[in-house]
C-alpha cells in the first residue's frame, strides 16, 4: 500500500478501521474542543503529535486508535489533520464501528445465587470501550436490574465487568473492589481500578 494511502494518512482507508478506547483520567493529550489545524503547534502548548481525547463517563477520556498488527496506533491532531475530517466525524465513525463490533461479540456470564456476573473480555481491545454505547448499557440494565444495584469496572482496555448483587450484599462488593484492583494492577493498558454504579442509565460513582 503507498503510504499516501496508509490509514494514518487516508481518512477513506482509516475510516473502517477506528475505535474509541478508555484510557485513564490523567493521560495527557489535546482535548479535541481545543483542536485547530491552522494551529496546531499552539494548541494549549500541545505539540501536534499528541494524542486527541473527549471526555468519558466518570472522568474518564476517550482515544480512538487505529489497530495494527500486533499493536494500536493512538489517533492524535497530525492524524486529524491528514484526514481533513473534524474531530467529532473521527468519534462518531469510530463510535459506528464500536457498536457494529459489539453486536457481533458476545458476553460471558456467570451466576450464584443472586449474584450475576456478565464479563466482555474478547482480547481485542475494545472490550472496556463498550461502555460508552448507550445500547451496552441498556442491556445491562436490562440483564442484571431484577431489584439489584449493578456494578461496572474498566481495569484495563481487554476488560469489561458488569455484576449485579443485593444492596446489603457488601462482601461482594469488597471482593468485586479486589479483583477489579489486580486486574488493573497487572493490566498492559490499564483504565482506571474503581468500581462504578450503574445507574438510569449512567455511569457514577458509588455513593459513599
Amino acid at each position: 500500500m503507498p503510504i499516501s494511502q496508509a490509514p494514518e494518512q487516508d481518512w477513506t482507508t482509516a475510516a473502517p478501521l477506528v475505535m474509541p478506547v478508555l484510557v485513564p483520567a490523567a493521560t495527557p493529550g489535546l482535548d479535541a474542543a481545543a483542536y485547530d489545524p491552522a494551529l496546531l503547534h499552539l494548541a494549549r502548548g500541545t505539540a501536534s503529535g499528541t494524542p486527541i481525547h473527549w471526555p468519558g463517563p466518570a472522568g474518564l477520556l476517550v482515544a480512538v486508535a487505529i489497530p495494527a498488527t500486533g499493536f494500536h496506533v493512538v489517533v492524535n491532531a497530525d492524524h486529524v489533520a491528514a484526514w481533513g475530517v473534524s474531530p467529532a466525524a473521527v468519534i462518531s465513525t469510530a463510535m459506528a464501528n464500536l457498536a457494529a463490533w459489539s453486536n457481533s461479540t458476545p458476553w460471558e456470564e456467570e451466576t450464584s445465587g443472586e449474584r450475576r456476573i456478565l464479563v466482555s473480555d474478547s482480547g481485542e481491545g475494545w472490550d472496556a470501550a463498550r461502555l460508552l454505547l448507550p445500547d451496552v448499557r441498556l442491556f445491562l440494565e436490562r440483564e442484571l436490574r431484577d431489584g439489584q444495584r449493578i456494578f461496572v469496572a474498566v481495569p484495563s482496555r481487554d476488560l469489561l465487568v458488569a455484576a449485579a448483587a443485593s444492596e446489603g450484599d457488601r462482601a461482594f462488593l469488597d471482593d468485586l473492589r479486589a479483583f477489579v484492583a489486580a486486574q488493573h494492577a497487572d493490566a498492559d493498558e490499564p483504565v482506571d481500578d474503581r468500581v462504578f454504579l450503574l445507574a438510569e442509565g449512567g455511569v457514577v460513582d458509588i455513593p459513599a
